[in-house]
C-alpha cells in the first residue's frame, strides 16, 4: 500500500502549562480539500503553523508524498510543495501588487516548474489574474481593500506551485460578494483551473474557517478540533447534524443558518 500524500501523526504542541494541540493525527488524499472548524482557541492555526513549521512540534510526525517533513524549516517545506496564507495579511505595502506576486515566484520550486514562462512578471500577473485583481497590479498594496487583500494572499501563495495549499480564515473580514468571488476562485483552482498551465490538477487544501456556510459549501472533509484534539472528522452534512459538535461549536442557530 502507497503512503498517503499527506499523513500528520500524534501531534502536540506546548506551551508552557497550555496544551494548544493535543496528539492530532489525520491524513489527506491529493484530490481532497479539507476544512478545520472548532471554537476560538481550539489550537487550529497552531495546527497550521506547525504543518509550516513557523512552530515546532514537540512530539508527532508529519509526512507529504512519502517523505518526512517534520524537521524541515519553513523554506524546505515551501520546495517540497506546501503553501499556505494566514489570519492577517502581511503584504509589502508599498510595494506594487504584482511585485508582491513575484516574490514567491522565486523560490527554487515554483522557478524550476514555472519553465513555461520566461518572465517572473508574467507568472506574477498570471496568478493576479487567476484571483480576479489583475487590473490592480501596478497599484500599492496599501490601496487594498481588505477582501482583496485576502484574494492577493491567496495569488502570492499559488505563485509558489504548491501541491498542499493551506488557507487560514480566507473569507475572514470578507462581504457575501467577496465571499462569493475568492470561494469560486478556489474551487476552479483546486479543480485545477488554469494557473500553472503545464499542471492539469490544483493542489489539495486545507482550509481553517468560522464562516461555515462558505466553507461547507467548498470541502470535501471536515475535521473538528477542540481543545487541541480532534472531535470529529466527517463528510460535511455528517459533522453539522453531529451532537458532540454542534454542542462544543455549533449551536442549534448556526446548524439552522448553514443548512
Amino acid at each position: 500500500m502507497s503512503a498517503p500524500f499527506f499523513n500528520v501523526q500524534g501531534l502536540t504542541k506546548r506551551f508552557g502549562g497550555l496544551v494548544a494541540v493535543n496528539n492530532v493525527s489525520f491524513e489527506m488524499r491529493r484530490d481532497e480539500m479539507v476544512g478545520i472548524i472548532g471554537p476560538n482557541g481550539a489550537g487550529k492555526t497552531t495546527l497550521l503553523r506547525l504543518i509550516t513549521k513557523i512552530l515546532r512540534p514537540d512530539h508527532g510526525r508529519i509526512t507529504f508524498n512519502g517523505e518526512d517533513i517534520t524537521g524541515l524549516a519553513p523554506w524546505d517545506i515551501v520546495n517540497r510543495g506546501i503553501a499556505g496564507t494566514f489570519q492577517n495579511t502581511r503584504p509589502f505595502r508599498h510595494l506594487p501588487i504584482i511585485a508582491n506576486a513575484m516574490v514567491p515566484c522565486l523560490n527554487a520550486r515554483a522557478k524550476k516548474r514555472g519553465e513555461w514562462v520566461r518572465r517572473i512578471e508574467a507568472k506574477a500577473m498570471d496568478a493576479l489574474e487567476f484571483v480576479g485583481i489583475s487590473d490592480l497590479a501596478l497599484e500599492p498594496a496599501s490601496s487594498l481593500s481588505q477582501g482583496d487583500l485576502k484574494r492577493l494572499e491567496v495569488a502570492r501563495a499559488i505563485a509558489a506551485e504548491p501541491e498542499l495549499l493551506l488557507l487560514d480564515e480566507p473569507f475572514g473580514g470578507l462581504n457575501p460578494t467577496e465571499s462569493d468571488l475568492l470561494a469560486k476562485s478556489i474551487r476552479r483552482l483546486h479543480k485545477g483551473g488554469r494557473f500553472g498551465r503545464l499542471h492539469s490538477e490544483g493542489p489539495a487544501m486545507i482550509i481553517i474557517e468560522h464562516k461555515l456556510k462558505e466553507l461547507m459549501a467548498i470541502v470535501d472533509r471536515v475535521i473538528v478540533i477542540n481543545f487541541g484534539e480532534v472531535l470529529l472528522d466527517g463528510k460535511p452534512d455528517q459533522v453539522v447534524k453531529d451532537a458532540r459538535v454542534i454542542e462544543a461549536y455549533l449551536g442549534v442557530e448556526d446548524v439552522q443558518s448553514i443548512a
